[in-house]
């Protein structure tokens, strides 16, 4: 049981870190000026880049936290 108690907690972790660097990751790319690069009028499009750059930065980020974390949990096993 101790086995499925710690999957799962670390998948409750891993829900709330992408979702938590994907939104850090939307907040920030609101500071970029994206509109300029498109023609008039496209905004859904627009919006469309926001939300997808957000989820592809967000959960490449949010992976290298977990995985960073991951391996930092087992670097005590290199010297037992």
């Amino acid at each position: 049981m101790e086995v499925y108690h710690t999957l799962g907690i670390q998948s409750i972790l891993g829900i709330f870190s992408h979702l938590l660097f994907i939104a850090i990751t939307f907040y920030a790319l609101q500071a970029f000026r994206l509109d300029q690069l498109f023609k008039k009028g496209r905004t859904v499009q627009i919006q469309l880049i926001y939300i997808l750059l957000s989820i592809t930065i967000g959960s490449s980020v949010s992976n290298f936290v977990l995985d960073f974390s991951n391996w930092s949990q087992k670097l005590h096993y290199i010297f037992s």
